[in-house]
């Protein structure tokens, strides 16, 4: 073992200089990724050598995703203390499904979870698990709301037409979770947004008397804290006041957005937390965790036992459900994501952790104000956010990125919103200082500027 983890520590010297030597990797084409790398596997195994030979080539060529360059997806960067805490997590390799097997592990997990709900301003006696994504978490908010509305539905499955409403500009796991729990795509109901993508109240209540009209049964609302496009927040105390007439389950998806509960300056973009049922957050977006770290929160405790456990003599046999944690998890066996925020946390405080976001929140401004100055830039994104969208001269958005990004120029991706395509730059990457804004801008001026790119577009 200590002869691996030297190895290990060889591989990530090598890793550390490839992302500041070469932050974005050279990109290989699909169809020849199989002949480039050597990734058989073989009856017969291979050398310390060739198997260190190997990683690298295969360290070399992966995305750099701590790297500067890195504004492609809405994660990025490393905190070393959460990476330690992760590390550490692989080595004592706990399952968190019983305290039995996991000891204090679930002590700091409980904590966790207790502070986000105070965070939140959810009530004592509130609860919460951790899962393997946003999309999960918000799974588990939907199995909860239609388990809250139809106690019978787990047992008897579902005999009532029950509809469901998100934004247009919502996640697209609402609609493959519907799917998957059984109540169909064809039950969501896109809710009208407006030029920011923040969710309409007025339709929604709209839409919803049209179905109550027709005989259905509403039963969740999915509420948005950071669009995955344009990173809009949805008016929460709006969408509650429609939900409380109806009785109908709110969620808050803040997969993306939703740590903006940390800082005091960027809290009243979630004004109405309290109001709602569940609300979920990814640790490993805003606040740097490495993948994946996600939480989700009810004010509903008893419902993640109703909705999750299922008795199992032959694995809880000790302790109390309070601390056999697999009896309000969708999982069983699940792997500890928890230490790492709290090695995080604990080392930087929560105060840190509110600079954390502050800092993402400055970026974004830093960059639109560079936007605005510069009359070859077009701003398609709006303030109180980290999504920076913008065109550049009359270069489309899908050509410019992937010419960046098969040149190894840098990692950044496009979104649509309205029929308008855009660059999406994110500053959520916890390694950005401004100077790595200006040197993004900096970038693709030089390159859309030389002839090789004008050729290409031509």
């Amino acid at each position: 073992m200590h002869q691996d983890l030297e190895l290990f520590s060889e591989l990530c010297d090598f890793l550390l200089d490839e992302e500041k030597n070469n932050p974005v990797a050279t990109p290989i084409a699909t169809s020849e990724l199989f002949e480039k790398l050597d990734l058989s596997l073989k009856d017969e195994g291979v050398v310390d050598q060739d198997l260190t030979l190997a990683l690298k080539a295969i360290i070399k060529h992966t995305p750099k995703t701590a790297s500067t360059s890195f504004f492609n997806q809405l994660f990025g960067g490393r905190k070393g203390k959460a990476s330690l805490g992760d590390l550490l997590s692989v080595m004592l390799n706990n399952s968190m499904y019983t305290y039995k097997v996991a000891g204090p592990q679930v002590g700091l997990e409980k904590e966790i979870i207790s502070q986000i709900c105070r965070l939140s301003g959810y009530p004592e006696g509130s609860g919460g698990t951790l899962a393997a994504g946003g999309s999960m978490t918000n799974f588990m908010a939907l199995l909860m709301a239609r388990d809250h509305k139809f106690p019978e539905i787990r047992t008897e499955g579902t005999r009532q037409n029950i509809t469901l409403y998100t934004s247009e500009a919502s996640h697209y796991s609402i609609a493959k979770n519907a799917a998957l729990a059984g109540i169909g795509s064809n039950n969501v109901r896109l809710i009208n947004c407006n030029a920011k993508g923040e969710m309409s109240a007025e339709h929604l209540e709209e839409v919803i008397e049209n179905d109550v009209n027709k005989g259905f049964i509403p039963f969740f609302v999915n509420a948005t804290a950071g669009t995955t496009v344009l990173g809009a927040f949805d008016n929460i105390t709006a969408l509650s006041q429609v939900c409380k007439k109806h009785n109908i389950w709110l969620h808050v998806d803040g997969a993306y957005c939703g740590s903006v509960i940390f800082s005091n300056r960027y809290k009243h973009l979630v004004k109405g937390l309290e109001l709602t049922d569940s609300f979920s957050l990814n640790a490993h977006k805003m606040l740097g965790t490495p993948l994946s770290c996600s939480i989700i929160i009810t004010k509903h405790k008893e419902q993640l036992h109703h909705s999750f456990s299922n008795e199992a003599e032959y694995l809880y046999q000790t302790d109390g459900d309070d601390y056999n944690l697999g009896k309000t998890s969708l999982q069983c066996g699940r792997r500890n994501d928890a230490l790492k925020l709290w090695t995080l946390w604990k080392s930087v405080g929560t105060k840190g952790l509110e600079k954390i976001v502050d800092h993402q929140f400055e970026l974004a401004q830093f960059a639109r104000d560079y936007i605005n100055n510069h009359p070859d830039y077009t701003l398609n994104s709006f303030d109180d956010s980290i999504s920076v969208c913008f065109n550049y001269k009359d270069v489309p958005a899908n050509t410019l990125c992937t010419a960046l990004y098969e040149d190894s120029k840098l990692m950044v991706g496009f979104g649509k919103f309205r029929n308008t395509e855009f660059v999406r730059m994110v500053t959520i990457n916890t390694v950005l200082e401004k100077e790595d804004i200006l040197n993004f801008f900096e970038t693709i001026e030089t390159y859309v500027s030389k002839e090789l790119l004008k050729n290409s577009l031509s």
